[in-house]
């Protein structure tokens, strides 16, 4: 087997590990990713306003209220205008998201930051550069950067 035959073969690994987890994370808890993101953003910064949770999870705002307008509809956020400014609207978690968060299986991408932080800083540095140049090889340049795909919405439950 060539080395490229063996980066793409791991890159596959990748791939597949990744969507396993998302179709894990869908069936137990009934979310996607980016709906899970977006939850234990506004459980951990509190009363957040949309734009900075499109920050805090390097998605768009445009996204962040089409994700939030799913969630809403779950009735697992609700959204509040600011009384101080009438432009700020604030995400909270309901009751009901609160508990399907604490449910929900850990992201992916935390196993993966704790291992990563575990190793020295020379291999990160090289694990990040080589990534870097992968991405650059296929014309990725100019694809979505967001840390998790947006699997579309999953039906609930009950109906």
């Amino acid at each position: 087997m060539t080395s490229y035959d063996e980066i793409l073969l791991a890159l596959r690994r990748v791939i597949r590990a990744t969507d396993l987890h998302s179709k894990r994370l869908s069936k137990s808890s009934g979310l996607t990713a980016p709906q899970l993101l977006i939850m234990r953003t506004i459980r951990d910064l509190g009363q957040v306003t949309i734009g900075t949770i499109a920050n805090t999870v390097s998605l768009s705002q445009a996204t962040v209220t089409t994700i939030l307008d799913r969630l809403e509809l779950r009735n697992l956020v609700y959204r509040v205008r600011s009384t101080e400014d009438k432009r700020k609207v604030h995400a909270h978690l309901t009751e009901a998201g609160d508990e399907i968060l604490a449910r929900a299986p850990t992201p992916l991408q935390e196993d993966f930051i704790k291992k990563y932080q575990a190793l020295a800083e020379w291999e990160q540095t090289m694990i990040l550069t080589s990534l870097q140049r992968v991405a650059n090889m296929m014309d990725a340049d100019h694809t979505d950067p967001s840390p998790v795909p947006d699997v579309g919405p999953v039906p609930r439950e009950d109906g």
